[in-house]
């Protein structure tokens, strides 16, 4: 797998409300969800198995916006969808995603709406055709299991 990059985390739930930070309560739609995020720091794209262990675990306190659903009990790690880069690439990503979105979630640090999507299908052909357009290639993490 390569060290850096940025993926499209793909979680599931059957509906419910979530106190998300300073951005309170949100109500979430049952469906899917995409998190666009990036991995361009030290630890790279080794981010993407923290993210799987916490969904899994839900053993540490929630820092980031996605911290709070991944240990959440009604949200369900999917898979994630990623591409190698050292790019920041993510909002590019987002731009492809849009339709129904959280605004404002995961994106402190960029002028998006957001980067969290919902779906009512699972959404990992429309993540890789969002991933094609900016002339990147899409893998999967169930595909490319290496943890």
């Amino acid at each position: 797998m390569c060290p850096k990059g940025t993926y499209c985390l793909i979680l599931k739930t059957g509906g419910c409300t979530v106190s998300v930070g300073s951005l309170k309560s949100i109500v979430f739609e049952a469906g899917y969800y995409v998190y666009v995020g990036s991995a361009l720091g030290p630890g790279g794209l080794k981010r993407m198995y923290r993210h799987q262990k916490l969904a899994r675990e839900k053993d540490k306190n929630p820092r980031w916006h996605i911290d709070y659903l991944l240990v959440h009990p009604d949200f369900e790690f999917v898979d994630v969808v990623y591409t190698c880069s050292e790019k920041h690439i993510e909002c590019g990503i987002a731009d492809n995603l849009q339709g129904n979105y959280v605004l404002k979630f995961g994106c402190s640090d960029c002028s998006c709406q957001s980067h969290l999507f919902h779906r009512l299908t699972c959404p990992v052909n429309e993540i890789q055709a969002a991933i094609e357009d900016i002339g990147q290639i899409p893998k999967t993490l169930s595909e490319n299991d290496d943890s």
